[in-house]
């Protein structure tokens, strides 16, 4: 079994743009308490500094996630996803300790390559637009968070990163550290390997549960331990019923909310509909 949870049955996120109408983090502080109370199991935000038009406005996640952590009791919380290679490992590290502890234990990191389509937020700020690159930083900013998780001193000298004898402390509440979920494409090799080293996956432009049956057993096959817990998080339209995904593999649902069309009072109705119901 990959997942966490038994074949059908399915936990259920909000998967928040933090644009214009959500860019304020009292606002967005408020849904979560609001999808809390309704019965959802997490919250998650996307992570970007610019989208296209005609979205204006973008809130940090980081800080709109503080707010989520101090509104909510029991809720996951993290970014779905944050393009690792463009920040810096040991200020994530810093960072995903304290959100944890602020949390009580509840936050995930999701974490992918990114990509310059949709904002090119990569190529106006200056960041690495090679995949190969992006890819090579983000596996050595995992194997830093690992090592500052862990809470013992971290000798890292890498091709992109030095970490020179730094102890992280505090720890995060969650041990061995906080949950990573990897981003991953239909038919993209490498990505699963690297989701299938760590606590679960974000399946990225799914079209058939089909799809996803295989990206499960492909991980099922590459993973160490296949009776740790394993999460498979699916992002489906709005109207997309969940349960054949989770008979796929899915361990949770998040209704994808197109940022063009996106407004306060849609994501209110989203959260009042509540959660996918239990099989």
């Amino acid at each position: 079994m990959v997942g966490g949870t038994d074949r059908g049955a399915i936990r259920s996120g909000l998967w928040l743009p933090l644009f214009d109408e959500l860019a304020d983090p009292v606002v967005v502080a408020g849904l979560a308490a609001e999808a809390e109370e309704a019965g959802w199991h997490g919250v998650f935000v996307w992570d970007h500094l610019r989208w296209r038009a005609p979205v204006r406005q973008v809130a940090d996640p980081w800080i709109t996630l503080a707010a989520i952590a101090a509104a909510t009791e029991r809720v996951r919380l993290g970014p779905m996803v944050t393009a690792l290679a463009r920040r810096r490992p040991a200020k994530v590290a810093r960072e995903t300790a304290t959100l944890d502890w602020l949390s009580g234990g509840r936050l995930v990191l999701g974490v992918g390559l990114g990509n310059d389509h949709s904002g090119n937020e990569l190529s106006k700020t200056g960041e690495e637009l090679d995949d190969r690159r992006r890819a090579a930083m983000l596996d050595e900013s995992l194997d830093i968070l690992a090592a500052a998780w862990s809470g013992e001193t971290v000798h890292h000298h890498g091709e992109h990163y030095t970490v020179a004898d730094i102890q992280f402390l505090p720890r995060p509440v969650q041990g061995p550290g906080v949950p990573v979920w990897v981003g991953a494409f239909p038919g993209s090799v490498r990505p699963l390997h690297r989701a299938a080293r760590h606590d679960g996956f974000i399946p990225v432009n799914l079209d058939h549960p089909d799809q996803l049956a295989e990206m499960v057993a492909v991980i099922a096959e590459l993973r160490e331990d296949t009776t740790a817990p394993y999460d498979v998080a699916v992002g489906l339209p709005l109207g997309t019923d969940p349960m054949p995904y989770a008979e796929a593999g899915a361990t949770w649902w998040m209704p994808d909310l197109a940022p063009d069309t996106l407004s306060l009072d849609r994501v209110r109705g989203v959260v009042r509909d509540g959660p996918a119901p239990a099989p």
